[in-house]
Formats: structure tokens, sequence, C-alpha cells
């Protein structure tokens, strides 16, 4: 029976490759909007101040890009990008870094990202 072994070169290669996997930028999509997000009691959050809810399989990604659950980051302030399910709820939130936290303009509210252009490319916006 064959089996697996990893070997040394494999494994200092992989050592080699993975912090720089991990700083790769992350890309967000059109819909997403900026926010500062509380999580209250899972899956009771405020949004901007306002009472919202997570969907359910909501996803959170903090500043690493590793998924977070919910419970952990009860009580902390954040600054985020998110996107809404039909329903309102917030399905995909990203922690922001500070790179990312200082692209400006994001749009804030659906209204802002109708009206302003979004280049995918360089994850930035532009009034019209």
């Amino acid at each position: 029976m064959l089996r697996c072994v990893p070997s040394l070169a494999m494994v200092a290669m992989l050592a080699a490759v993975a912090p720089a996997l991990a700083q790769l930028p992350r890309s967000f999509p059109a819909n997403a909007l900026r926010g500062e997000l509380r999580v209250v009691q899972p899956p009771d959050v405020m949004l901007n101040g306002t009472p919202a809810r997570l969907a359910p399989g909501a996803r959170i990604r903090g500043q690493n890009n590793l998924l977070q659950m919910s419970g952990a980051l009860v009580g902390a302030k954040l600054l985020v990008h998110y996107t809404p399910d039909p329903e309102g709820l917030l399905l995909n939130v990203w922690v922001l870094t500070a790179d990312e936290a200082g692209r400006k303009p994001w749009p804030t509210t659906t209204e802002q990202a109708q009206r302003w252009n979004f280049d995918p490319a360089a994850q930035s916006w532009t009034r019209r």
C-alpha cells in the first residue's frame, strides 16, 4: 500500500509560498457596501447604528480572509464591507484591513452604489 509522505522540500516550499498567498489583495463585489458592524447577540448585529441580522449561513471573513465565528466578535466595532441577501440580511461580511479601509470613496448605501461607477480591477469607486 502506497502512502503519501510529504517530502521535506515540499513542506519547505509550502511554508515559503503561504505568506505570499495570504497577502494577495481581496476583491470585493460591486454590490459590497461599507459600514460599521457591531455583533450584539448573533444573529443580531448593529449596522451603522441600526439593528440588522446576519443571514442563515452568513460568512464573516477576518482581516486575514479566514472565516470567523460571529460569537467570537460579540461587542467588537468593526469597519466592514458587506453584501445583503434579497431579504436585506447580511450574507457576506469582510472585516477591513487598514489598506482596504483607506480606499475612499466607498458607498455606504445601495443608492450611492447605483449612482457611482465601480472599477473591479482597481477595486475603487468614482462619483459620477
